[in-house]
């Protein structure tokens, strides 16, 4: 009798919960690395929510934005320096207004590659298993 091959199961993927927006992954994803800078071992599965992805994997798309000329070097100082703030440059205070229009313009092209890799899911999330009713062929 043949054996049949075994299939990995990846519940902790089923279970992963994407992100709402560009700009939720990457303060998730600067926390992260600034934890991992300062000493906290970064293990998967370990947080209050499973995340379809490694913070790695964000800082990867980022850097392909880079070596495309998507972005530019301003872009991604700024992600980094508000970023570990953990708040978005401000438009209303006239200092910081160079940076949030970068800051926007980044988040705007992330978003994108964050989207076909599954990390970043607009719209409301289905529920799992949730079955959605198609509507009747017209005759």
């Amino acid at each position: 009798m043949p054996i049949a091959p075994l299939k990995p199961a990846y519940a902790a993927v089923a279970r992963a919960v994407p992100f709402h927006c560009a700009e939720e992954a990457w303060f998730w994803t600067m926390a992260a690395l600034v934890a991992r800078r300062d000493g906290a071992r970064v293990t998967a599965g370990k947080g209050l929510a499973t995340r379809p992805c490694e913070p790695d994997d964000v800082v990867k798309c980022l850097d392909r934005l880079y070596r495309q000329r998507r972005i530019e070097l301003a872009h991604a100082r700024v992600l980094r320096t508000y970023g570990e703030r953990g708040v978005p440059p401000s438009e209303r205070h006239p200092a910081e207004r160079r940076e949030a229009g970068l800051w926007k313009e980044a988040l705007e092209r992330l978003e994108w590659p964050l989207r076909v890799k599954g990390i970043v899911v607009t719209g409301p999330l289905p529920a799992s298993g949730e079955v959605i009713p198609f509507p009747a062929p017209r005759a």
